[in-house]
Protein backbone atom coordinates (compact mmCIF):
# COMPACT_ATOMS: atom_id res chain seq x y z
CA UNK A 1 0.00 0.00 0.00
CA UNK A 2 1.43 3.49 -0.98
CA UNK A 3 2.49 5.35 2.11
CA UNK A 4 -0.63 7.82 2.54
CA UNK A 5 -3.47 6.18 1.20
CA UNK A 6 -6.64 6.55 2.56
CA UNK A 7 -10.01 4.89 2.59
CA UNK A 8 -12.18 7.11 4.63
CA UNK A 9 -16.33 5.99 5.14
CA UNK A 10 -18.46 8.69 6.09
CA UNK A 11 -22.27 8.05 7.19
CA UNK A 12 -24.12 11.29 7.12
CA UNK A 13 -27.31 8.81 6.55
CA UNK A 14 -26.58 5.06 8.00
CA UNK A 15 -26.52 2.17 6.31
CA UNK A 16 -24.72 -1.39 6.87
CA UNK A 17 -21.10 -1.97 5.43
CA UNK A 18 -20.02 -4.79 6.24
CA UNK A 19 -16.55 -5.84 6.25
CA UNK A 20 -15.13 -2.98 5.74
CA UNK A 21 -10.73 -3.78 5.56
CA UNK A 22 -11.84 -6.49 2.98
CA UNK A 23 -13.89 -3.82 0.81
CA UNK A 24 -10.87 -1.40 1.15
CA UNK A 25 -8.34 -3.99 0.00
CA UNK A 26 -10.89 -4.59 -2.61
CA UNK A 27 -11.05 -1.10 -4.23
CA UNK A 28 -7.43 -0.59 -4.07
CA UNK A 29 -7.14 -4.03 -6.40
CA UNK A 30 -9.34 -2.30 -8.87
CA UNK A 31 -7.55 0.98 -9.10
CA UNK A 32 -4.66 -1.34 -9.46
CA UNK A 33 -6.21 -3.18 -11.92
CA UNK A 34 -7.01 -0.46 -14.01
CA UNK A 35 -3.57 1.17 -13.70
CA UNK A 36 -3.95 3.96 -11.27
CA UNK A 37 -2.63 3.91 -7.71
CA UNK A 38 -4.78 5.25 -5.27
CA UNK A 39 -3.97 8.37 -3.33
CA UNK A 40 -6.77 9.24 -0.85
CA UNK A 41 -10.36 8.23 -1.47
CA UNK A 42 -13.64 9.59 1.05
CA UNK A 43 -16.73 7.21 0.30
CA UNK A 44 -19.57 9.42 1.75
CA UNK A 45 -22.94 7.98 2.31
CA UNK A 46 -26.32 10.39 2.46
CA UNK A 47 -29.85 10.84 1.50
CA UNK A 48 -31.54 11.95 -1.50
CA UNK A 49 -31.60 15.71 -1.14
CA UNK A 50 -27.78 16.38 0.27
CA UNK A 51 -26.52 14.26 -3.36
CA UNK A 52 -29.27 16.92 -5.02
CA UNK A 53 -28.33 19.91 -3.71
CA UNK A 54 -24.33 18.79 -4.83
CA UNK A 55 -25.54 17.71 -7.74
CA UNK A 56 -27.40 21.11 -8.51
CA UNK A 57 -24.37 23.18 -7.38
CA UNK A 58 -21.89 21.38 -9.03
CA UNK A 59 -23.30 20.05 -12.36
CA UNK A 60 -26.39 22.23 -12.40
CA UNK A 61 -28.68 18.85 -12.41
CA UNK A 62 -31.88 19.64 -10.88
CA UNK A 63 -32.59 15.87 -10.64
CA UNK A 64 -31.71 12.68 -7.94
CA UNK A 65 -28.77 10.62 -8.60
CA UNK A 66 -27.61 7.24 -6.52
CA UNK A 67 -23.87 8.32 -6.76
CA UNK A 68 -21.57 12.01 -7.84
CA UNK A 69 -17.98 11.27 -8.04
CA UNK A 70 -15.52 14.10 -7.79
CA UNK A 71 -11.78 13.42 -8.53
CA UNK A 72 -9.32 15.42 -6.92
CA UNK A 73 -6.08 14.26 -8.87
CA UNK A 74 -4.90 17.00 -11.27
CA UNK A 75 -3.79 16.13 -15.10
CA UNK A 76 -2.71 13.15 -16.38
CA UNK A 77 -1.27 11.66 -12.58
CA UNK A 78 -1.61 7.87 -12.39
CA UNK A 79 -2.18 7.95 -8.42
CA UNK A 80 -6.07 8.98 -8.27
CA UNK A 81 -7.54 10.79 -5.25
CA UNK A 82 -11.15 11.73 -4.79
CA UNK A 83 -14.77 11.80 -3.41
CA UNK A 84 -17.54 9.59 -4.07
CA UNK A 85 -20.79 10.45 -2.97
CA UNK A 86 -23.43 7.90 -2.98
CA UNK A 87 -26.99 8.41 -1.56
CA UNK A 88 -28.53 5.80 0.33
CA UNK A 89 -32.21 6.20 -0.36
CA UNK A 90 -31.93 5.98 -4.11
CA UNK A 91 -29.56 2.62 -3.59
CA UNK A 92 -32.35 1.47 -1.85
CA UNK A 93 -35.07 2.71 -4.37
CA UNK A 94 -32.86 1.16 -7.47
CA UNK A 95 -32.00 -2.39 -5.57
CA UNK A 96 -36.16 -3.23 -4.74
CA UNK A 97 -37.15 -1.81 -8.09
CA UNK A 98 -34.43 -3.96 -9.89
CA UNK A 99 -35.03 -6.80 -7.12
CA UNK A 100 -31.46 -7.05 -5.91
CA UNK A 101 -30.17 -7.24 -2.57
CA UNK A 102 -29.00 -3.56 -0.79
CA UNK A 103 -25.45 -4.93 -0.19
CA UNK A 104 -24.96 -6.03 -4.00
CA UNK A 105 -26.33 -2.66 -5.38
CA UNK A 106 -23.99 -0.49 -2.88
CA UNK A 107 -21.40 -1.57 -3.79
CA UNK A 108 -22.27 -2.00 -7.33
CA UNK A 109 -22.58 2.22 -6.93
CA UNK A 110 -19.08 2.33 -5.41
CA UNK A 111 -17.06 0.36 -7.94
CA UNK A 112 -19.06 2.40 -10.90
CA UNK A 113 -17.75 5.11 -8.53
CA UNK A 114 -14.37 3.85 -8.62
CA UNK A 115 -14.44 3.49 -11.81
CA UNK A 116 -15.26 7.48 -12.96
CA UNK A 117 -12.06 7.98 -10.49
CA UNK A 118 -10.33 6.05 -13.10
CA UNK A 119 -11.48 8.04 -16.46
CA UNK A 120 -13.97 5.40 -17.09
CA UNK A 121 -17.15 6.84 -18.41
CA UNK A 122 -20.80 5.99 -18.87
CA UNK A 123 -21.88 9.26 -21.41
CA UNK A 124 -22.18 6.55 -24.59
CA UNK A 125 -24.20 3.20 -25.18
CA UNK A 126 -21.31 1.46 -25.92
CA UNK A 127 -19.12 3.10 -22.58
CA UNK A 128 -22.20 2.11 -20.36
CA UNK A 129 -22.38 -1.06 -21.38
CA UNK A 130 -18.05 -1.35 -20.98
CA UNK A 131 -18.69 0.48 -17.33
CA UNK A 132 -21.75 -2.34 -16.68
CA UNK A 133 -19.72 -5.34 -17.95
CA UNK A 134 -16.63 -3.82 -15.31
CA UNK A 135 -18.86 -3.60 -12.61
CA UNK A 136 -20.86 -6.84 -13.02
CA UNK A 137 -17.21 -8.58 -13.21
CA UNK A 138 -15.85 -6.66 -9.70
CA UNK A 139 -19.02 -7.74 -8.26
CA UNK A 140 -18.91 -11.46 -8.70
CA UNK A 141 -14.99 -11.17 -7.94
CA UNK A 142 -15.66 -9.26 -4.94
CA UNK A 143 -18.74 -11.70 -3.64
CA UNK A 144 -17.07 -14.45 -4.14
CA UNK A 145 -13.32 -13.82 -2.76
CA UNK A 146 -12.90 -15.12 0.30
CA UNK A 147 -11.92 -12.39 3.28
Amino acid sequence: MKKGSRINFHFIKPCRLPARKKLKSFIRLIFKNVGFTLGDLSLIFCDDSYLLELNQRFLRHDYYTDILSFPISAGNSKTMSGEIYMSVDRVRENARGLGKAFQQEIHRIMFHGVLHLCRHNDKSKKARANMTRLEDKYLKRYFTRST
